[in-house]
């Protein structure tokens, strides 16, 4: 099942009901080694250079483009709730508060439904990111559940 994503005013909204146990998702999601498999679109590959998940923590990495193409991520983690929940600012070094993501990990029996939900600063902002963030975040969380179906 494909994962919802939608656009909800100021906010790019991605739902999807994996079949692993919470602590598996989290623990794919905030390891550095496993992130760098599956995170992001179709086609790209990632280097990380630092993730430490913590309150204040940066997570810095790479993400290249199937087309050669190199774009730098930067993430501060605000709130970490082990397995529970993730906040954080999204960016790049020039600009590290691009949007505010909650990423929650929800049991629901042997499986986790995550949410993951950015918001921007304006409509305006969305607008200019909605062709490829909404495929894209749709594509990574198929990713996931691909890669946590090999686990």
């Amino acid at each position: 099942m494909k994962a919802e994503v939608s656009i909800v005013g100021k906010e790019i909204i991605g739902v999807k009901t994996l079949d692993a146990p919470r602590e598996l998702v989290w623990e794919v999601w905030t390891d550095p080694k496993q992130v760098a498999i599956w995170w992001g679109p179709n086609g790209f590959t990632n280097t990380i250079h630092e993730m430490s998940v913590k309150p204040g923590g940066i997570w810095r990495f790479t993400m290249h483009g199937p087309d050669g193409t190199d774009y730098p991520n930067h993430i501060q983690f605000i709130e970490v709730v082990k397995p529970e929940k993730l906040v954080y600012d999204h960016g790049d070094d020039s600009n590290p508060k691009q949007f505010h993501v909650t990423v929650l990990f929800e049991e629901e029996g042997s499986k986790t439904k995550l949410t993951m939900r950015s918001r921007f600063p304006s409509e305006e902002a969305i607008k200019n990111v909605a062709d490829f963030a909404l495929d894209g975040l749709r594509e990574t969380l198929g990713r996931l559940e691909v890669f946590l179906e090999k686990k």
